[in-house]
């Protein structure tokens, strides 16, 4: 988003010069840019400077928290000349190589720098592939970025919200693996445990304290259910294996989508409900063989609602009447 500037300790570091335009899949919106801004080299950069980061702060007796929120693999999609080609599939690909190298390098700055073994490193995305990574491009090539789910990112669909969620910490967890839904609002309630924060009532509502999965002190994830939603607004609701939609539609920018596919989708049933345990493509609208569980997912969905959290306490103020609004019609 415009203007194209880095901003350090609240300041610009430099002031627009010119402005700059890009398409396609280096596609960037026109507008002003910094006189030291070079959009192909904000990744390298941001990680360069969380290397230095790093190694100044190891030399420091207190604990340190860095938050590296990278601009990579999204738009613009811009790999540097050194990572160009070298994925087989098309640029997007190169870009997904290279941040994985570049988080290699934190790694390995965490290993330089003495503290890997004592530091909680945690890499993970926010959301699933974008349609403009030219998915029918790389699906030819044999590559499938969202595996066997359906769906890409802006969907209700688990292709827009299964994520890579890698959590290291050698002394702190022995885990290898974790089949259990999570939710990145959890690391809210899990980090202020970790240190010893007391949430307040209207902190948090909807995160859950994740440690005793880490710990294997439990086998089974604390979360109830795990609510999400689609670029459109349209809302749904997962319990064990159960998943329901609110919505005829993918929500997004796949088949169906609300706009595009307007016509078919009033053919559509208002609602869909998978197992993502034996349907985890989610090919299969079980809704009318299972009515019971629409409406448990259904009411539990209005519950949160109402009590403006999915986690145990006092019920606390909703925001987003219009959603609410919306929401009525599956009451």
């Amino acid at each position: 988003m415009t203007p194209y500037v880095y901003v350090e300790n609240d300041m610009p570091t430099s002031v627009p010069d010119r402005t700059t335009e890009n398409t396609g899949m280096k596609f960037w919106r026109k507008g002003l840019t910094g006189s030291d801004f070079d959009h192909e080299q904000t990744l390298p950069n941001f990680i360069d400077r969380a290397i230095q980061y790093i190694h100044t702060q190891a030399n420091e007796d207190n604990p340190f928290y860095l938050y590296l929120p990278l601009p990579a693999p999204h738009t613009p999609i811009l790999p540097v000349k050194e990572y160009q080609g070298k994925s087989g599939l098309n640029p997007y690909g190169d870009f997904v190589l290279m941040v994985d190298d570049l988080v290699g390098k934190i790694m390995e700055a965490l290993e330089e720098a003495g503290i890997a073994e004592n530091t909680l490193l945690v890499f993970t995305s926010d959301n699933g592939c974008s349609p403009t990574a030219d998915v029918p491009d790389l699906e030819s090539k044999g590559h499938y970025p969202s595996y066997i789910y359906r769906g890409y990112k802006a969907d209700l669909f688990d292709g827009g919200h299964r994520i890579p969620c890698v959590v290291r910490w050698p002394a702190g967890f022995n885990i290898q693996q974790r089949n259990e839904t999570i939710c990145l609002t959890d690391f809210f309630a899990t980090f202020a445990s970790l240190t010893g924060y007391q949430l307040k009532e209207n902190e948090g509502e909807d995160s859950f304290n994740l440690l005793p999965l880490l710990y294997k002190e439990t086998s089974v994830s604390p979360r109830e259910a795990t609510v999400h939603h689609s670029i459109d607004g349209d809302f749904t609701i997962r319990k064990g294996k159960w998943k329901l939609l609110l919505s005829p539609s993918s929500g997004g920018w796949s088949f169906p989508q609300p706009e595009k596919d307007k016509e078919l989708i009033k053919t559509l049933p208002p609602v869909q409900l998978y197992n993502m345990e034996t349907d985890s493509e989610e090919c299969h609208n079980v809704y009318t063989t299972h009515p019971e569980v629409v409406a448990e997912l259904r009411s539990l969905l209005i519950r949160y609602i109402q009590e403006g959290r999915s986690t145990p306490g006092t019920p606390q103020a909703n925001d987003g009447p219009e959603i609410w609004e919306e929401l009525k019609k599956w009451m």
